[in-house]
């Protein structure tokens, strides 16, 4: 679950892009707690993209997840990790006006602990990932 200030939120509707950071474990193994994220304000999403969205019933609450399935009322969107919850399984379906981003890629902040310069290498080489879509996540949930 993402958090961003207000001002990141104004700044929404000049830059098409922004930074958001993680808290929790809800998208484990794709994201994890303290992941920096660049997200898209506006992007076209497409099933299978991992999304910045208001939360249906706490509209000051932001959260991070799967867009699985467009549907008549909304998106239907899923946690990568299934023990986590808060999801479309709780709260049904999310109306397209909150939905509010599209992630492009994460980055790991580097830790004070890797300091030796291997540390610093192998750090370079994982800190930043594209978040692909994952299209196989519409079709787990039509199988259940």
């Amino acid at each position: 679950m993402p958090e961003l200030s207000q001002e990141t939120e104004r700044r929404a509707a000049v830059l098409p892009f922004g930074l958001a950071e993680v808290s929790g474990p809800s998208m484990v193994p794709t994201l994890h707690h303290g992941d920096r994220l660049v997200v898209q304000y506006g992007a076209r999403i497409r099933p299978g993209d991992v999304v910045v969205l208001r939360h249906p019933f706490q509209q000051d609450l932001l959260i991070v997840k799967r867009a699985v399935e467009r549907r008549e009322s909304g998106w239907w969107v899923l946690g990568d990790n299934p023990y986590a919850g808060s999801d479309s399984t709780d709260f049904g379906t999310v109306p397209q006006e909150l939905v509010l981003a599209k992630v492009w890629f994460r980055y790991r902040p580097r830790t004070s602990a890797a300091r030796s310069p291997l540390a610093r290498v192998r750090w370079a080489l994982s800190a930043v990932r594209f978040v692909l879509p994952d299209r196989s996540a519409s079709r787990r949930l039509r199988a259940r």
